[in-house]
């Protein structure tokens, strides 16, 4: 029954093109034979013990939450070595595209978007559900208008409690290594805390197009992180709330981190910056962009014309080359 599974997808579903690819899975864009509602399919590879692990993970938080922030699950279909999980289809283009993508960028505007991010990390860690790899890139628009909402996908690497009690946590190093929060890389027991991190790292690459632990090599930002050691370089175009907002999240004790619910009633969110200069902080947020992106095409030419050097996922600089547009480059 199991091997017939996928061949009810193929009865219901249009297969249209594959828009993206992962360690155990591939994304697939579908529409629906009778609604021509256009949907996402990703298929979950369950062969091996590691895949087969990703995706009772997957499944399991997917099943479980319903909330405008986070991607829907309309339904599954499984055969004997894959599972397909059709979900809503995110148009919108990613966080740091839209802001590329503006020709216009203030702190109101990251505002609106951390202030649903805030939403729906509160609606996961109060069902005891930890995302562990928060990042610009699995945040994606709804649609294309500027009224879209922003929804929190892929859902590979969280880890959520048997029961829901707050001392809950996990040691298991993943994610993407420049959002990772102090305590997973001293191997400290981590909690919701962590993706709290990874909310400021993200707030504060989308007000400067930079990242907070930005050095060259991997030994370095693993101290650069393990310190906490960041500074706004000397950019007084960002008003104090919002350095305060990032200084509450990217404080290396996680019991002093904010908490989502606390983000959200935090007085530069409340206020959706209304003390900011209004200035607009697109020019230097591509600028910076622009260089990252460079820098990160150069290393990735580099790594593939040197012996045994290769990348088992698209890092964040990689993304980064891929998000901007070509011009930018040159």
């Amino acid at each position: 029954q199991k091997c017939a599974v996928s061949v009810h997808m193929c009865f219901r579903y249009d297969i249209k093109a594959l828009i993206g690819r992962g360690s155990f899975s591939r994304v697939i864009r579908a529409e629906h034979r009778n609604t021509r509602q256009p949907f996402a399919i990703k298929l979950l590879e369950v062969k091996g013990r590691e895949g087969h692990e990703a995706c009772q993970v997957e499944l399991g938080v997917l099943r479980r939450v319903n909330h405008s922030n986070i991607i829907h699950l309309a339904e599954v279909f499984e055969t004997q070595h894959r599972v397909y999980l059709v979900l809503e289809l995110a148009t919108g283009g990613e966080l740091l595209e839209r802001v590329v993508a503006r020709g216009t960028f203030r702190e109101r505007d990251a505002t609106k978007a951390l202030m649903m991010v805030s939403g729906g990390l509160r609606y996961l860690h109060t069902l005891g559900v930890i995302h562990r790899d928060l990042k610009p890139e699995n945040l994606l628009y709804y649609h294309p208008g500027q009224d879209s909402r922003l929804i929190i996908t892929d859902f590979g690497r969280t880890r959520r409690t048997v029961c829901e009690t707050k001392d809950w946590a996990v040691r298991t190093l993943c994610g993407t290594l420049e959002y990772l929060a102090h305590e997973m890389l001293a191997r400290r027991p981590c909690s919701s805390a962590a993706d709290m991190w990874a909310l400021g790292v993200i707030t504060y690459i989308l007000l400067s197009g930079s990242l907070p632990f930005d050095q060259s090599s991997r030994p370095r930002l693993f101290r650069a992180i393990l310190r906490g050691s960041y500074s706004f370089h000397g950019d007084a175009s960002l008003s104090t709330l919002a350095k305060s907002f990032i200084d509450r999240l990217l404080t290396l004790e996680p019991e002093h981190r904010m908490t989502a619910e606390k983000t959200l009633k935090h007085p530069w969110l409340v206020s959706m910056a209304a003390c900011s200069s209004n200035k607009n902080l697109h020019r230097s947020i591509s600028r910076n962009l622009q260089r990252r992106a460079s820098r990160a095409s150069s290393r990735c030419l580099s790594s593939r014309s040197t012996p045994g050097l290769h990348y088992k996922k698209k890092s964040t600089d990689q993304h980064l080359c891929s998000v901007l547009p070509h011009s930018f480059l040159h």
